[in-house]
């Protein structure tokens, strides 16, 4: 009898470890792959039983969660999301994209065995929980200051990587998606710029001329290749010649047309965002040199992030609406109008905010992440992010340079004009990008980090079709806010 016992526990514990196995297997690996088969309609039914785990911001606002029904003896869920349409965007696409962690089917061993048990029981299986590294205020308040004006927001810790805002507008309530007709309803929306797309995440693939915030790359370039120092003398008569034709520099704030400031150096170039100084230097290092800097910060490829794959862009010359990687640079792009951001080179808020963040970084290229820590129900630690690096675009040196002359764009140069505390200690760089519309609109740009001597927070803020929409006008002065609602707060 105790021999047949023993075979029976044997074959009992044979059985719960090829049932363990098949579950993590298929719940944890090729669960994923299962989910994301479009027609599955087995799957979709599964997961109207499931309940979704909750996201939660940072300081653990409820962003999106799932609601029960009850009705014939079954139970299925529906989500909801907070009405807060700052979060809308980033949360949907979470919730896309975080799929197998909300249904829990890619969780812990201890926690897919549970779930297992309970659906072949038919009892509810509960998703794990997701916490990010959104800060409510911090949220709310980028999305207010925006205003309803089209353009976008994103605000990280340059350190670690976490994003503590990523707001885009215009934006829309998303719990209209779970109601008839509501996409509709979305695509109505315009905002002031009358452009739409509400349901997009402008921060992450909204494509944008970047203006002179890309002379930070054509001078990372100059610097770090050893061709300049920050000390490098030019001329400039306020306009820069290239093939036969004179490129100016951008017009004064004040209507003055165009500037013209003599002898200067590359420090001041970068201060007064001297565009026939950078076209001088794009001229001599080549557009090759300069898009390869572009590739080292991340260009051409898509910013890794949490969110959706199709919700974010690479940034980099395109061509008719696809991006262009030109095989032969010296015949293909025109050197000077790259070296000040023109040349159809487009990028993406959160592209330039990873810029930004690299030269506070003393070189070192944060890898963004939104996902602070994955839960299950039982409060287990799941998943959780630690910090990491894309990689080291410059040196140390070559950061260390562009800090100081960022510094200086603050206090004396472009942006000096914004009102920045100088508790604040702020390094950034302004930039208009001139859409070609015929009449003093533009894209109004800035992108900072603070404090320059131990930088906390690195920003990059766009505000579409301005008019008169100079950097330090109306993007430099949302950039204070959300530094001081970071740091002082």
């Amino acid at each position: 009898m105790n021999t047949q016992l023993r075979h029976l526990a044997v074959f009992a514990s044979i059985l719960i470890a090829v049932l363990i196995g098949a579950t993590t297997y298929w719940q944890s690996w090729a669960g994923g792959e299962l989910a994301n088969r479009q027609g599955n309609a087995i799957q979709a039914i599964a997961q109207l039983q499931i309940d979704r785990g909750t996201i939660y911001a940072a300081n653990g606002t409820r962003l999106a969660w799932s609601v029960p029904h009850k009705k014939g003896g079954l139970t299925t869920y529906s989500r909801r999301y907070t009405t807060n349409g700052a979060f809308a965007q980033v949360v949907t696409g979470l919730d896309s994209s975080l799929t197998d962690y909300l249904t829990g089917t890619n969780t812990n061993l201890t926690n897919s065995f549970t779930q297992e048990i309970d659906r072949l029981g038919g009892t509810t299986v509960h998703g794990d929980n997701v916490k990010l590294t959104l800060r409510p205020s911090t949220q709310t308040l980028a999305e207010r200051l925006l205003a309803g004006r089209c353009g976008a927001v994103v605000a990280l810790n340059p350190q670690t990587g976490a994003v503590y805002a990523l707001a885009s507008s215009p934006t829309f309530n998303p719990n209209l998606l779970l109601q008839p007709h509501g996409g509709a309803k979305i695509g109505k929306i315009k905002g002031t710029c009358g452009s739409g797309f509400a349901e997009g995440d402008r921060a992450t693939q909204g494509l944008y001329p970047p203006g002179s915030t890309f002379k930070l790359v054509t001078a990372s370039a100059a610097l770090d290749s050893g061709a300049f120092t920050p000390s490098s003398g030019f001329y400039d008569p306020g306009y820069c010649v290239e093939y036969g034709t004179k490129v100016l520099n951008a017009s004064s704030p004040d209507g003055g047309g165009s500037e013209v400031f003599g002898n200067i150096t590359l420090a001041q170039g970068l201060e007064h965002s001297i565009n026939s100084v950078f076209c001088k230097i794009g001229i001599q290092l080549g557009a090759g040199k300069i898009l390869s800097y572009a590739k080292r910060y991340g260009f051409y490829a898509p910013p890794p992030l949490d969110t959706p794959a199709n919700t974010r862009s690479p940034s980099g010359l395109y061509h008719h609406g696809r991006l262009f990687n030109p095989t032969d640079p010296t015949t293909q792009v025109d050197p000077g109008r790259l070296g000040f951001g023109q040349e159809h080179m487009l990028v993406t808020p959160l592209q330039m905010a990873l810029v930004a963040s690299t030269i506070a970084e003393r070189g070192r290229e944060p890898r963004p992440y939104l996902v602070q820590k994955v839960t299950a129900p039982d409060g287990s630690v799941v998943s959780s992010t630690a910090p990491s690096t894309i990689g080291h675009p410059i040196s140390a040196k070559t950061a260390g340079e562009l800090n100081q002359m960022m510094q200086s764009v603050v206090t004396g140069g472009t942006a000096a004009g914004v009102g920045f505390p100088s508790s604040l200690n702020v390094a950034g760089k302004t930039g208009t990008a001139e859409l070609g519309l015929n009449q003093p609109i533009y894209d109004s740009w800035f992108t900072c980090f603070a404090p320059a001597n131990n930088p906390q927070v690195a920003i990059a803020v766009i505000v579409e079709k301005q008019y008169q929409g100079f950097g330090a006008s109306f993007a430099a002065p949302i950039a204070k806010a959300i530094l001081e609602n970071l740091l002082h707060s």
